[in-house]
């Protein structure tokens, strides 16, 4: 039964809501133990893998507060898969200014403070993890998302057991304006596409609206557009699937995030959705 389990460890920068993410894991059905000194992994899996238990899901938070973390998480990690255990890491991450905000709001140190400042600290964990990162099946960058929205998240991520579930996708609309999703796989620009906003009667509305969708897809163009990002699809994830990538996330964007790139998002989410693929959305600048 152990060589079944699903093991989710997660990791990444402090104050990026890794918390939130194992309070969220808890609550879909996983054992959660946070903090857990990375040395005592294989020893945990040993003990559960023993046991009679129906503890099938586990995960952990581990992270730069190990003593030994950094030293030895990559030989312990790389090891116990290749002796068939199933572990997936969910790394998290946020911008400096978001991650600044945190620590001020919280009023918590960095771990890596000593004499340095907090925005010191950030860079010096971002590098020192930078390797952890490249490791990992799924990296959230949660600086646009609360508390609600990234617990949302999480658990539609992981409530599928991993052996039941092909690429997960996830697709984000947003507007340039408002700066690219840093945690975008590939990231599409749609503002050729002609633009709502400047029509009267409908600069009001958003993407998800008839309206919008109607404009948007009545030209040639976005027809068109449509077709060649399926075709594009259609070859790209077999081979991430075959390469081994769990996750893919999509950014596609317009000017403001509101209308053109809403409905191109939807129009991919359906594409993805009538293959049987898990599909996240996540309209990011349609409020502003």
């Amino acid at each position: 039964m152990g060589g079944n389990s699903r093991i989710v460890i997660v990791t990444g920068l402090s104050g990026s809501g890794k918390s939130t993410a194992l309070r969220a894991l808890e609550d879909i059905g996983f054992f959660c133990v946070d903090n857990l000194p990375v040395e005592l992994l294989p020893k945990l899996l040993e003990i559960q893998a023993a046991s009679t238990s129906e503890i099938s899901k586990i995960a952990l938070v581990m992270d730069i507060r190990g003593k030994y973390f950094l030293e030895k998480y990559k030989e312990i990690i790389s090891d116990l898969q290749k002796r068939g255990r199933n572990i997936e890491i969910l790394f998290l991450e946020a911008s400096d200014n978001s991650l600044v905000q945190r620590f001020s709001e919280t009023r918590r140190s960095h771990p890596l403070s000593d004499s340095r400042t907090v925005q010191e600290s950030i860079h010096l964990e971002r590098s020192k993890l930078s390797d952890l990162k490249q490791m990992a099946d799924n990296v959230i960058d949660t600086s646009l998302y609360n508390i609600h929205e990234l617990k949302d998240l999480i658990q539609r991520s992981y409530l599928l057991p991993s052996s039941d579930k092909k690429l997960v996708i996830n697709l984000t609309s947003f507007g340039y304006r408002y700066g690219l999703p840093p945690d975008a796989d590939i990231a599409l620009d749609v503002r050729f596409l002609p633009n709502p906003y400047f029509i009267q009667d409908l600069k009001d509305f958003n993407g998800t609206e008839k309206k919008i969708k109607d404009y948007v897809l009545g030209f040639d163009e976005s027809r068109q557009f449509l077709i060649e990002i399926y075709n594009l699809m259609s070859f790209l994830t077999p081979l991430y699937e075959k390469e081994g990538k769990t996750y893919l996330n999509i950014a596609i964007g317009c000017t403001g995030g509101k209308h053109r790139s809403v409905v191109i998002l939807d129009k991919l989410a359906e594409y993805f959705s009538e293959r049987n693929y898990r599909v996240n959305t996540n309209h990011r600048d349609i409020k502003r």
